[in-house]
């Protein structure tokens, strides 16, 4: 029997060591740190050996395979003498694929991709798909390849996900935008990181698809420098791009090979912005290629509701409105969630800085940010950059001290932003646990 050995005891780990079982594999379960209550229970569950609070090489280095949880980074010293020893080092996706045999619509991206791959599950479920979401997203895809059966996934893909990804394919993939993100991973290279994204078109032929925005300078460079053997699908705001789909004046026209055109009108569409605009394109090329109708694609872009922790409304207090965009953890998120905006804002931004450029976001701030609370353990570098053009910068270190300060220097008829540009692991477990944290803050108020 196969020894795999499974790095992580989060999501992905959890699924990967569950699917290893499944399939009649040896299999240990290794973390330096805590595993969570919930995962503990069900490595118990399924008699998965596991150890936590540290690891134990000798276990480890007699794998035949390691399985690697994202949040690992390939120069972890451990994963170093693993990879010196020739021990081959896989994603879960990776692992997950080989037993999956369903139709796989894979979405990346430096911003929007969660939206994305949100709205692409909504389409299909709404229209009576038999779907799974998963990815970086929701369930483990492991653990649902292990568990249940569905005939089409949908998946959320980060860079560190695809990093570790070698003979898995997608159907359909989607590149939504690049942006400079997580270069601290990538040896502070845009190249290395545009790499990795593109990794999600490794394996296509002529039968798939591939979705993107050709609006996207960095996107549309690298593609003119490799060759991909799938369909190519842009979308743009910019210009007519056939086949694809394109902004005509105030509606959205998507054109896909053997397919009925379909057309949406912005004021029919449930999520608002410039940058939903591009989610909602990307979305229904997708449904298209997977041959939905018109009627489905139309009802599913009205009727979608906006995820949790992006540009999430939270309440409104002495008509002073709470935003939670946790999620926006880097330049180009946060971009677009103040350019959405048209009431002045009080902005709490900062985190775990991943070599951000704040530049792009200068001009916006000048017209619409009447002050910034920053909410990290490290905020020079966000005052260097925003004290000539924010005439208030407050320093905050915790979600209710940052929203007691924003509500005091908030009139009537702003808008309180949680949009931090930043990762969130400096003060929170997750963006996920720093918008909670937010919104429960608000409710206090």
């Amino acid at each position: 029997m196969s020894r795999v050995v499974v790095l992580g005891g989060g999501e992905s780990g959890i699924g990967s060591a569950v699917l290893a079982k499944v399939k009649g594999f040896d299999v240990f379960l290794s973390d330096s740190g805590t595993i969570a209550p919930k995962y503990v229970d069900e490595l118990k569950k399924w008699e998965i050996p596991f150890e936590m609070g540290g690891h134990s090489e000798d276990r480890i280095l007699d794998a035949g395979e390691i399985i690697k949880s994202p949040g690992i980074p390939s120069t972890a010293p451990l994963v170093q003498k693993a990879i010196e020893k020739g021990i081959h080092i896989i994603s879960e996706i990776e692992f997950a694929g080989r037993y999956d045999s369903a139709k796989k619509i894979c979405i990346t991206g430096s911003n929007g991709k969660t939206t994305t791959t949100s709205l692409i599950y909504y389409l299909l479920q709404q229209a009576g798909l038999n779907v799974g979401l998963g990815g970086n997203i929701g369930k483990s895809y492991a653990y649902q390849v292990a568990t249940e059966h569905f005939d089409t996934y949908v998946l959320e893909l980060s860079s560190f996900q695809l990093d570790n990804m070698y003979d898995f394919k997608a159907d359909i993939a989607i590149i939504t935008n690049i942006t400079p993100d997580h270069l601290d991973r990538y040896d502070h290279n845009m190249e290395n990181y545009v790499k990795a994204k593109f990794r999600i078109t490794r394996n296509m032929d002529k039968d798939d698809c591939f979705i993107f925005c050709s609006d996207d300078e960095i996107t549309i460079n690298h593609l003119d420098k490799i060759i991909i053997k799938a369909k190519e699908l842009p979308f743009s705001q910019k210009k007519q791009v056939n086949p694809g789909a394109y902004l005509d004046v105030d509606k959205i026209v998507v054109n896909v090979p053997e397919r009925e055109e379909c057309d949406v009108f912005l004021k029919d569409l449930a999520l608002g912005g410039r940058h939903n605009i591009y989610n909602s394109m990307a979305a229904a090329i997708a449904a298209k290629v997977m041959n939905l109708s018109n009627e489905d694609i139309r009802r599913g872009l009205g009727t979608f509701r906006n995820i949790e922790h992006r540009m999430e409304k939270v309440m409104t207090i002495r008509d002073v409105l709470y935003v939670n965009d946790s999620k926006a953890t880097n330049v180009d998120a946060a971009w677009y969630a103040l350019e959405c905006q048209t009431k002045p804002i009080v902005w709490i931004v900062g985190g775990k800085d991943k070599g951000n450029d704040y530049a792009p976001l200068l001009e916006l701030a000048r017209e619409k940010v009447k002050a910034i609370v920053c909410l990290g353990v490290d905020n020079k570098k966000i005052h260097d950059s925003f004290k000539d053009v924010v005439p208030t910068i407050v320093d905050t270190s915790s979600a209710e001290e940052a929203v007691r300060t924003c509500a005091s220097l908030a009139s009537p008829g702003d808008v309180v932003l949680l949009s931090p540009c930043c990762a969130s692991f400096d003060l929170f477990k997750s963006y996920e646990d720093r918008g909670e944290q937010f919104k429960d803050a608000v409710r206090k108020l």
